[in-house]
């Protein structure tokens, strides 16, 4: 299949230009269909094409040296979409002149451009943030919504879920993945007022390509018991850097122990095949790359301090989805529910 090239804003992230650069080379390098357009200072973005000679045929610069700040406020980001980095890399999608967008660049700006540029699809509320998280199992778990909505009713909770089991089916292959309402218990009582209406409404829906199996907490979401875990912005954006901040004390504890003495460096040197593997699970640059579910058009959020192999990961994701065409999937999977079942009740 011929892909739509992918617009990279190539001024985003903590490193800019390099990184972005080096990590579009690297996906090109494992998959030599990609192209694209790189958006941001043109004078760097030459530079750093310079150890990639065979990103040139596979690349067209869009100059710009105007960047978002990592700080910066949406709305005041949203008054600059024309002349960022950021915001023409979006653009770039909205007129057709690329297939997806990847940037590192700040979360906030990213959503507000992408949402006004290429609005949110018919029959959806809200766009949602959805990323892949690592399990014991084989395969990711999805979860959303990861902070673009701190507060969500039933409805948006029930289209999460359909958003996301769009989704999961893509990068797990699961006709009908399970899907579960992040909780403070598993029992049917429960949890709020939106979170129980929206159970109900996903028991009792017919024709979703998903099985809802109620609610799952906190300390299950990576035991691989699920496909698709749903939740509020505000509750995702917690549990996300908690299990972020538990895979970093985790490495850490580790490295701190096997350094603290002969005996632990020998023991290190025994076990190392072991912990280079719990590494490389745990890296967030090997599950990198959340994306904008809900919206006409495809975009990718890149984490601000991935490395290379993060952003080709970005890039790969973002290809991934125009290959399967998430948009149609999602425009399919609301159209089997009934209108009035997706409603709160």
């Amino acid at each position: 299949m011929s892909l739509p090239r992918i617009a990279v804003d190539a001024m985003g992230g903590d490193e800019g230009v390099r990184v972005m650069v080096d990590g579009a080379a690297m996906a090109r390098r494992r998959h030599d269909k990609f192209k694209f357009l790189l958006v941001g200072d043109e004078t760097r973005i030459k530079a750093a094409l310079e150890t990639h000679p065979g990103m040139a045929g596979a690349s067209e610069i869009l100059h710009c040296d105007d960047v978002v700040g990592g700080d910066e406020l949406p709305s005041r980001a949203l008054r600059r979409a024309k002349t960022t980095s950021m915001g023409l890399a979006v653009n770039a999608v909205k007129q057709g002149d690329a297939g997806a967008a990847v940037s590192a660049g700040n979360t906030g700006a990213l959503m507000a451009m992408s949402k006004l540029a290429l609005r949110t699809m018919p029959g959806l509320d809200r766009p949602a943030l959805a990323a892949l998280l690592p399990t014991l199992t084989d395969d990711d778990v999805v979860m959303l919504d990861l902070g673009a909505n701190r507060e969500c009713d039933a409805r948006n909770l029930v289209q999460f879920a359909i958003m996301g089991a769009a989704y999961s089916r893509i990068v797990t292959g699961r006709e009908r993945p399970r899907t579960r309402l992040l909780n403070i218990g598993t029992e049917e009582t429960k949890g709020t007022e939106d979170i129980q209406a929206a159970a109900e409404t996903l028991r009792a829906a017919t024709g979703l390509a998903m099985d809802f199996e109620g609610y799952v907490e906190a300390d299950k979401i990576n035991r691989g018991e699920c496909d698709v875990v749903v939740c509020d912005g505000f509750s995702g954006n917690i549990a996300l850097k908690a299990i972020e901040g538990a895979a970093r004390f985790v490495t850490d504890l580790l490295r701190n122990a096997f350094t603290s003495s002969l005996r632990s460096k020998i023991g290190f040197l025994v076990s190392r095949p072991a912990t280079e593997l719990l590494k490389h699970h745990l890296d967030p640059n090997n599950h990198n790359g959340a994306v904008f579910l809900g919206l006409n058009g495809v975009v990718v959020k890149s984490h601000g301090s991935a490395n290379a192999k993060g952003v080709a990961n970005a890039v790969e994701v973002a290809a991934r989805l125009l290959e399967d065409d998430i948009t149609n999937r999602i425009k399919q999977d609301l159209g089997a529910i009934e209108p009035a079942s997706v409603a709160a009740k």
